[in-house]
């Protein structure tokens, strides 16, 4: 049994798919040890430093690439994950970390690598149906690999080393507390076009709207666009005579997604758990273009099990704004459709996966669950660590 306090590493970012269950988790960890220390390791993103310290956790920018797509980029990915690996190492040796937790994404391999090398326990945390590359190749090492899909088990080598808890969502979402809806009184749709901004959705989504605009008149639109395409996809609102409301980021998801009484978004396999948790009803539009096309695959379960509808232009062969449309119309007419959605969703809900998660990597570290927590000496602010 180890003493306490402990100290658990999570590693990987980059997307808010990949950190949000690992702040999730480790919100759960907090939560049953308050004595346990807590450190994100990653590639550094100004929005994943930001998140963490607002959870109040430290954070270790750690030297990363991704998956090299040119022959030219081979040298730069070895030398800078060789980098990565080595100042992940040397924080692991100093600072006695007691478990790894893998969040998946490029980002979450040199911490991972290094506590495999190590012996120090590592747990990874898939997301998706469709397991990730770095979930695939760091499976072997990993003491457990934690799973949001019972149907992934099949797509790993270490079948024997796996457990479903589903994927962690944030305190924030489980919470029960009732959101505020619009001001308006109108039924809200709410369009997430994702922090790093969709730009394919930035620009359908308005022209499939504006095919819905009768029945729109009696609802409120909000669109989250993310920074890149903000401008553009405001103009194409009022292009078009919509009155939406776009903003770039929406720092209370939460409590947005609860208002919401319609979402069209993307096919994320958190996204899709908030979703689920808050019970909220969805046109899903997945990212054709993501890896091992696992979007579409996460859209596709969550369709047939009634708690979604799935829009993919790609494969039905037209145009995204037009299928978009002929799906959204009927639900923007039909409450009860929406409400079927909905129950849909809830069904598939797994609101203590962060807690069940948060048990098992207590075990791995050898901390005692259930222990009382000691008591707590200091409680310094969130720091970036260097070295």
């Amino acid at each position: 049994m180890i003493q306490a306090p402990f100290h658990i590493l999570f590693s990987g970012g980059v997307t808010g798919g990949h950190l949000f269950p690992g702040l999730a988790v480790a919100e759960r960890l907090v939560a049953l040890r308050p004595e346990a220390k807590i450190t994100f390791a990653g590639a550094g993103r100004s929005l994943d430093r930001q998140a963490v310290f607002e959870a109040g956790f430290d954070y270790l920018g750690v030297p990363c690439h991704a998956t090299p797509r040119r022959l030219v980029e081979v040298p730069r990915f070895l030398t800078t994950n060789r980098k990565g690996f080595r100042k992940a190492a040397r924080f692991l040796r100093e600072n006695r970390i007691d478990a790894v937790v893998g969040l998946g994404g490029y980002a979450s391999v040199p911490a991972a690598r290094a506590a495999a090398h190590a012996g120090i326990p590592l747990v990874l945390l898939e997301q998706n149906l469709v397991p990730g590359r770095a979930t695939r190749w760091l499976a072997r090492s990993a003491k457990l690999v934690l799973l949001s899909f019972s149907e992934t088990r099949t797509q790993l080598h270490t079948q024997g080393k796996t457990l479903v808890v589903g994927n962690p969502v944030r305190e924030a979402f489980r919470s029960t507390t009732p959101a505020a809806k619009s001001q308006t009184k109108k039924p809200r749709l709410l369009v997430l076009g994702g922090s790093q901004g969709a730009r394919e959705l930035n620009e359908q989504v308005p022209r499939a709207l504006y095919r819905c605009r009768a029945t729109l008149s009696s609802w409120e639109i909000l669109h989250q666009s993310g920074s890149p395409s903000h401008a553009d996809a405001a103009s194409l609102y009022r292009k078009f005579g919509l009155p939406a409301r776009v903003v770039p980021f929406v720092h209370d998801m939460a409590a947005l997604m609860k208002s919401a009484d319609l979402v069209i978004a993307r096919a994320g396999g958190t996204t899709l758990a908030e979703l689920a948790v808050t019970g909220t009803p969805a046109v899903l539009c997945p990212l054709h273009t993501a890896a091992d096309d696992h979007q579409r695959r996460n859209a596709e379960y969550f369709a047939a099990q009634g708690a979604a509808k799935l829009v993919d232009a790609h494969t039905v062969g037209c145009r995204l704004d037009v299928h978009l449309g002929d799906e959204i119309e009927p639900l923007l007419t039909c409450a009860q459709e929406r409400a079927a959605l909905s129950a849909g969703m809830t069904r598939l809900a797994r609101p203590d996966a962060a807690e069940r998660a948060a048990q098992r990597i207590l075990e791995l570290a050898g901390a005692d669950v259930f222990a009382a927590p000691a008591p707590l000496l200091s409680g310094g602010a969130a720091v970036e660590i260097g070295g």
